[in-house]
């Protein structure tokens, strides 16, 4: 489209605008929400957010609570939280369901269960729909449509039964407290409407000025996440109307590092972001390892800039190690529809990685990269080495799901990479065997 990139200017600059009186903006969204019969609520961090979600539920009564697809609720462990209050959260989006039920974590931001084929969801279905509420139809085959009906079917009955819903929130509007969610499925729409308690957790990030700057992201955000004009379904609420809808409402406003991040002069522009998932799709380093190998609720080049942002650098491996997961080719920035500049950010974590580092012990990578030196400058050692791969090929290796052969489980640190992906049979003999018997 022609506008395209006055529209990505557009986001850019409300984004950076709202950040930079971001505390303004929050003080008029929780006047509006309250004036509109709201409870307002801030937590300072995950455990703050789960212990008010969990505490509404218990006040309430309620054992089992409907959810709309929010990455907020994933990042802070709301589902295993409210799990230890005696409360179920069920997921309602489809993809989200497929998760739930396979008892697996979700490995892309718009479609969570992106790596399972559907054969395999209609196992899940058959085998797992039964222990959560109404059982798959018998005959159930692994054609979309029956596998669509079927779940639609064992939604329903949560819908209808359900006395409180959770949901995070697209965007925040600030001057009529109005939170937006914007979803393809419906789902969205029955937990926002037909239970009696609705609790919204929301990034204290989410919020926009007014609705003209509303208008700006949902051009974008279709666009970039599912390539639409506009969502199947939109959804806004400004607090408790008598009869209609949800009678108490309540916003959970969550930091959870949010305000580290903002602190940060480079690093500040993730939270820009509107997760539309755009900069995984183009993403090399995503597409080869697949969502699971960042070990985090956001993968991709997002997620390798925002989860070391939102919890610091140096607090553990996993989170130091993610600035590292990219190329640097630089298309994640050229398919951002808010402008981050991702490589920039990851080069600006690197850096404060190894500042964190310096002079501590070696980091297991480092100490792979001067073993791997080691062996490969020695033409004796790497024969040595290609000899083991060959027993590898003939012991180690296993029939992987699709009949390809491969190894699935490696002793560490090889384990490091099996924890999260299969690791492709060694060859038979090496490249110079192959060549020296020609």
């Amino acid at each position: 489209m022609a506008e395209w990139e006055e529209l990505r200017l557009a986001g850019a600059a409300i984004k950076d605008n709202t950040l930079r009186r971001l505390d303004e903006h929050l003080l008029t969204l929780e006047a509006a929400l309250e004036a509109g019969g709201a409870t307002v609520h801030w937590a300072r961090d995950a455990q703050e957010a789960c212990a008010i979600v969990a505490r509404i539920a218990l006040d309430h009564g309620v054992d089992e609570v409907v959810k709309v697809k929010s990455m907020a609720t994933q990042e802070i462990g709301l589902n295993e939280a409210l799990a230890e209050h005696g409360v179920t959260a069920w997921e309602t989006d489809l993809a989200e369901l497929i998760v739930q039920l396979g008892d697996d974590l979700p490995s892309h931001i718009l479609v969570p269960a992106i790596h399972r084929n559907r054969a395999e969801i209609r196992e899940i279905f058959r085998r797992e729909m039964a222990a959560a509420g109404r059982p798959a139809p018998d005959g159930l085959t692994d054609d979309p449509a029956e596998l669509a009906g079927a779940a639609r079917l064992h939604l329903r009955e949560k819908f209808l039964r359900a006395k409180m819903a959770v949901s995070g929130a697209n965007f925040a509007v600030a001057e009529s407290g109005t939170l937006v969610v914007v979803e393809s499925e419906g789902n969205g729409r029955m937990c926002l409407t037909l239970p009696e308690v609705l609790v919204s957790l929301v990034g204290i990030e989410k919020v926009v000025p007014t609705w003209s700057d509303l208008d700006v992201f949902l051009q974008l955000l279709p666009r970039s996440s599912t390539g639409e004009r506009m969502n199947p379904y939109t959804s806004t609420w400004s607090g408790v109307t008598a009869g209609d809808g949800p009678q108490e409402m309540h916003v959970v406003l969550l930091d959870n590092g949010r305000t580290r991040a903002l602190a940060d002069e480079v690093g500040r522009q993730a939270l820009r972001c509107i997760r539309c998932s755009a900069c995984l799709n183009v993403c090399p380093v995503y597409e080869r390892t697949g969502g699971h190998a960042y070990g985090s609720v956001y993968p991709g080049p997002i997620g390798a800039i925002l989860n070391p942002l939102l919890k610091g650098v140096g607090v553990d491996e996993q989170t130091d190690s993610l600035p590292y997961a990219s190329s640097l080719c630089g298309a994640c920035f050229d398919a951002c529809p808010v402008r981050i500049d991702i490589p920039e950010v990851l080069v600006h974590l690197r850096s404060q990685v190894v500042d964190a580092h310096r002079g501590g012990p070696p980091k297991p990578e480092a100490v792979a990269m001067k073993s791997a030196s080691w062996v490969l400058s020695d033409a004796r050692r790497l024969g040595l080495a290609e000899r083991g791969l060959g027993l590898a090929h003939r012991f180690g290796r296993r029939v992987l799901p699709g009949g390809r052969r491969g190894l699935s489980r490696l002793p560490w640190p090889g384990s490091l990479w099996t924890s999260a992906r299969d690791l492709p049979a060694p060859p038979r003999e090496s490249f110079r065997a192959w060549w020296r018997r020609r």
